[in-house]
């Protein structure tokens, strides 16, 4: 690969991006790390300032990229839906303006026709909103990301870590397929300047389809050495189950609540094809969690 390739990860602090830009660079990437506060990113990489809300800010970013990698959203905000079309506009708009050679997003996991949570809904609208553009985007959809520091797992580690039993609600029968951090950070790259990828959507998940109890559970006897005794009760609402996180976990009651919206849609890989384009067999979700176990909790 040639050096003088340049890519812009978006979200170059957050769970996923600080992992990606060290992966790029190993791959001869030059990498512009974006994010609001340069003055206090101390990780690899070029860094540079700028909003995915604010074209303005995004033009001397993007200038001469080659590949702009998406993986901002705005969980954390009651109008969360509204932030993230806002800014998947704007971005989309700065990097047609630009002419960037592709978008790479990393979305959710879930079938178009599919009833989707509005957290999912959302992840599908930004999808469609930076395909709006001449710029060719690659998505890859996601469920949950397995990795030292990641929401999801981080409420997964938590439970099993505080909780001799649970009381749960009827969601934990759901299935969804989760990944490793490694593989999704190994497609990440592989995509980025494949012109095979441009304009295509790719599901990517590890060899298991597992309902969340059963995720709960390959967690406790990893880290523990024991299954939990686990009750399942049928009145657990969203709204009180994101009350339960916040008061045994440190995941903030706004976020849990619009991730667990999403819990009750199944959420498995039913096209392979990413294979085609990145090789390479993914990893199980209990050697994902040997991985994440054995990497500091931030």
């Amino acid at each position: 690969m040639s050096a003088s390739r340049t890519a812009l990860v978006t979200g170059a602090t957050g769970f996923v991006g600080r992992h990606l830009v060290p992966a790029l660079l190993d791959e001869g990437w030059h990498v512009r790390a974006l994010t609001r506060h340069p003055e206090r990113y101390d990780g690899p990489g070029e860094v540079v300032g700028g909003d995915v809300s604010d074209p303005a800010s995004l033009r001397p970013a993007l200038a001469d990229v080659d590949v702009a990698f998406y993986l901002v959203h705005s969980l954390d905000h009651a109008d969360y839906s509204e932030r993230d079309a806002r800014a998947a506009r704007a971005f989309a708009a700065a990097a047609d303006e630009a002419g960037v050679g592709q978008i790479v997003y990393l979305g959710g996991l879930g079938a178009d026709g599919a009833d989707l949570s509005e957290h999912l809904r959302s992840r599908r609208e930004v999808e469609h909103l930076l395909a709006g553009t001449s710029v060719p985007v690659t998505a890859l959809r996601a469920a949950i990301i397995v990795g030292a520091g990641g929401i999801s797992w981080e409420i997964t580690r938590q439970l099993v870590k505080n909780l001799p039993a649970m009381v749960v609600p009827r969601w934990v029968t759901t299935r969804t397929q989760p990944v490793a951090l490694d593989d999704a950070v190994r497609y990440l790259v592989g995509v980025a300047g494949e012109p095979a990828a441009h304009g295509r959507t790719f599901e990517i998940g590890g060899t298991d389809a597992l309902t969340y109890e059963e995720m709960l559970q390959v967690a406790a006897e990893q880290m523990l050495g024991h299954r939990l005794p686990i009750v399942r009760v049928p009145l657990l609402t969203p709204r009180l189950s994101s009350y339960w996180l916040a008061l045994v976990t440190d995941i903030d009651t706004r976020t849990g609540r619009n991730l667990i919206d999403s819990l009750g849609t199944e959420v498995v890989v039913t096209d392979t094809s990413i294979r085609e384009i990145v090789p390479g067999t993914p990893t199980s979700y209990a050697e994902a969690v040997r991985r994440a176990l054995a990497q500091p909790h931030g």
